[in-house]
């Protein structure tokens, strides 16, 4: 019988990574604070910190709030916005890199973290922190969009491209229209379509990922029979 992989997503209301997985069979469950949009019985609503002893052959975690983290935020250490201090910028600073820690150093065998180049106060605080392993574009994907993200990767390999897109020339309205993530106009949901995972990222990661993980647990069944074996 194939096995398939327990997978555990993190950080995700949107749903589509745990659609692409479970389009692939595996038994996978998203956690975030929030409840999902898909209203799947296949999401908890919680902290995804709760749930990392629970077996998981695969985490990945898709954008723990970064705002704090990011490279493109370190401005607000020094000089809040309006209405907050420095010292809640700095204390939210820490728990983002302490569930970024928290999920990084899992006691899950291959582990997936998306996030944003990070500045070096985040990096500081950040246990075990290893750079990103690659930062991937949608239009790798297939997705006509611009929107680095950077991967930590541990114990899983780099994703392929699966379908590049030719990106069009700056200052086109076509350039404009993959810009889009970049140029969200602000409002209480522009955070929700910021971290959306593009579909062709969300296809890649189940294949590949999810690929990689069962041959690498079948490799190791045949070396545990294969001892066995030799032992008779």
């Amino acid at each position: 019988m194939e096995r398939h992989m327990k997978v555990l997503i993190g950080c995700e209301t949107s749903g589509r990574v745990r659609r692409a997985f479970a389009a692939l069979g595996h038994d996978v469950w998203s956690v975030d604070i929030l409840p999902s949009e898909d209203m799947s019985n296949r999401h908890i609503v919680g902290d995804v910190r709760d749930y990392l002893d629970d077996g998981w052959d695969l985490l990945a975690v898709l954008h723990p709030p970064c705002t704090r983290l990011c490279n493109s935020g370190v401005r607000w250490l020094s000089v809040p916005p309006p209405g907050r201090t420095v010292e809640e910028m700095w204390d939210e600073l820490a728990e983002g890199a302490a569930l970024f820690s928290a999920c990084w150093n899992a006691p899950i065998e291959r582990v997936a973290v998306e996030n944003p180049v990070m500045h070096r106060h985040a990096k500081e605080r950040i246990e075990n922190f290893q750079p990103a392993a690659q930062t991937v574009q949608p239009w790798w994907f297939g997705d006509p969009a611009f929107k680095g993200t950077g991967l930590y990767l541990r114990g899983l390999p780099k994703l392929k491209p699966t379908r590049k897109l030719t990106p069009p020339a700056p200052g086109t309205a076509t350039h404009r229209a993959w810009s889009h993530i970049h140029r969200a106009a602000p409002g209480p949901d522009r955070w929700k379509e910021r971290s959306r995972t593009f579909p062709g990222i969300a296809a890649a990661m189940a294949e590949q990922w999810g690929g990689y993980a069962l041959e690498a647990e079948a490799s190791r069944a045949q070396r545990k029979h294969e001892a066995a074996t030799a032992a008779y």
